[in-house]
C-alpha cells in the first residue's frame, strides 16, 4: 500500500475543475545553484552576463531544478510506484531567473490511465514547460517521443559536425552520489546542499525519513538524477566544438526499475540518438542508460537534448559557407 502525499510531503496541492480537472501545487522560488559552474573556462548560460547576451533575463536556473514540483503530483496520482518507475518527459520553454515565482500543475488520471499531461507557468501566465507524467511498466508515448518525431532534419552542421547519429560515449562511466558529494565543477554543490533548498521536501530523500518509506533507505531525488548522470559527461568526449553557449531544451528522466539510491554505484552508457536544427540552434539528443553497478540491472534511463546557439560561436556563417 503506497504512502499518502501528507506522510511523505509537505507539499500541499489543491484539485480545481476550472478550465479543466487539474491538481495544482503551491507557488514557489527555486534556488539558483550553478552560478559557479565551471565548464571549462567557457561561458555558462547560468552565469549571468552570458544569460543576458543570450536573451534573457539573468543567470537561468537549471531546467531539471523545476521537476522536483512535478513529483509530488506523480506521488498524488501514482503512489509510490511513481519512485520505482515515474518518468517525466519535458520540453522547456521559457527559462526562470530566482526569485521568479513558478507552479506546477498536472491533469487528473482517468481511471486505468497511466500517463497524464502536466506543465508548470510563471504568475503572469507565461510557460515554463510542457511534460508528460507518466508511470511504467509500459509508458505511453512521452512528450519527448511525440516531439522526436516532428524534428526538423539537420541541415549542414557546424559546431556538431563531428557529431553522428549511433555515436556512443568513450567510456562506461562510473557514478554515486552521496549525501556530502561535491559533484564537481558543473555541479558545485552536494546533495545535502541541495536538499536544504529544494522546493519539495521529501521524507524519502532523507537518511531518517526514509526508513519508514518501501525501500528503507534515502533515494536520490529526480531532479539529482540529471546531475548524477551529467557531473561525469566529459568523459563521453563528444567531438562538439568550442567555445559555444548551450542550454537543455529538452530533457526525459524515466525510471524502470529504480529508485536510485544516495551511495549506490550506478554505471552510465551514453548514444546520440538524434540531431537536429533550427533557426537558433544546433542539438544533440543523448540517451543514457543507468544500470545498477553490482547487477547491471538497467534502472533507468534519461533522454537529454543539448542545444548550442550558432551566434555563439565563432565565425559560424564562413564556416558553415566553407563546409556547404
Amino acid at each position: 500500500m503506497s504512502n499518502s502525499l501528507s506522510d511523505v510531503f509537505e507539499t500541499e496541492l489543491t484539485h480545481v475543475g476550472e478550465p479543466e480537472p487539474r491538481i495544482v501545487g503551491p507557488w514557489r522560488k527555486p534556488a539558483q545553484m550553478l552560478a559557479e559552474q565551471d565548464i571549462g573556462g567557457r561561458a555558462s548560460i547560468h552565469d549571468e552576463e552570458t544569460a543576458r547576451k543570450a536573451g534573457f533575463q539573468g543567470g537561468a536556473i537549471e531546467g531539471p531544478t523545476h521537476f522536483s514540483q512535478l513529483v509530488p503530483l506523480g506521488h498524488e496520482l501514482f503512489g509510490d510506484a511513481w519512485h520505482e518507475r515515474g518518468c517525466i518527459s519535458s520540453h522547456y520553454q521559457n527559462a526562470c531567473v530566482e526569485g521568479e515565482e513558478v507552479q506546477a500543475w498536472a491533469e487528473v488520471v482517468a481511471d486505468g490511465e497511466n500517463r497524464v499531461q502536466a506543465g508548470m507557468q510563471k504568475r503572469d501566465g507565461t510557460p515554463v514547460l510542457s511534460a508528460s507524467l507518466s508511470v511504467g511498466p509500459d509508458h505511453p508515448e512521452t512528450e519527448l517521443e511525440a516531439l522526436m518525431e516532428r524534428l526538423r532534419p539537420a541541415g549542414q552542421l557546424v559546431i556538431l559536425r563531428d557529431l553522428k547519429v549511433g555515436t556512443k560515449g568513450a567510456e562506461i562511466e562510473r557514478v554515486e552520489m552521496g549525501f556530502d558529494q561535491h559533484m564537481g565543477k558543473l555541479y558545485p554543490f552536494t546533495l545535502e546542499q541541495k536538499l536544504a533548498l529544494i522546493t519539495e521536501p521529501c521524507k524519502y530523500y532523507t537518511a531518517d525519513g526514509s526508513t519508514a518509506s518501501p525501500w528503507g533507505r534515502p533515494i536520490v531525488p529526480i531532479e539529482m538524477i540529471s546531475v548524477l548522470t551529467q557531473y561525469t559527461s566529459a568523459k563521453a568526449r563528444f567531438p562538439v566544438r568550442q567555445p559555444a553557449v548551450g542550454l537543455f531544451a529538452n530533457q526525459e528522466i524515466r525510471l524502470l526499475d529504480g529508485p536510485l539510491f544516495v551511495g549506490e554505484q550506478y554505471l552510465l552508457e551514453r548514444e546520440v540518438v538524434a540531431l537536429s536544427e533550427s533557426r537558433r540552434v544546433e542539438s544533440s539528443w543523448v540517451r543514457t542508460s543507468v544500470r545498477e553497478a553490482a547487477s547491471e540491472r538497467l534502472v533507468a534511463t534519461t533522454l537529454l537534448n543539448s542545444a548550442v546557439f550558432k551566434e555563439s560561436y565563432a565565425n559560424y556563417e564562413q564556416e558553415r559557407a566553407a563546409l556547404a
